[in-house]
């Protein structure tokens, strides 16, 4: 199954790597004058590494992907003691 291919698949239904191309596949869609810089897209993901809410790559105060959410450069973190 190709996970790009697949718009009404649960998560549980694709592989790792389908996943990964997935996400992948959303982040290289978004427009660049709206995406975020690499160097600061690297930040916002170390920031979410250490934060006590992510479970999953899924971010447990508002349920977004933090890879999708950190890749659009008006986003922010969701987190009252905000981490980027």
């Amino acid at each position: 199954m190709d996970g790009l291919d697949c718009e009404r698949c649960l998560l549980r239904e694709l592989s790792d790597r389908d996943y990964v191309k997935t996400v992948s596949g959303y982040i290289s869609h978004i427009p660049k004058e709206l995406r975020t810089p690499e160097e600061t897209y690297k930040y916002r993901l170390e920031q979410c590494k250490k934060c006590q809410y992510l479970l999953n790559g899924l971010c447990r105060l508002c349920g977004c992907f933090v890879e999708i959410r950190a890749a659009v450069i008006t986003n922010y973190c969701p987190s009252t003691k905000v981490n980027w």
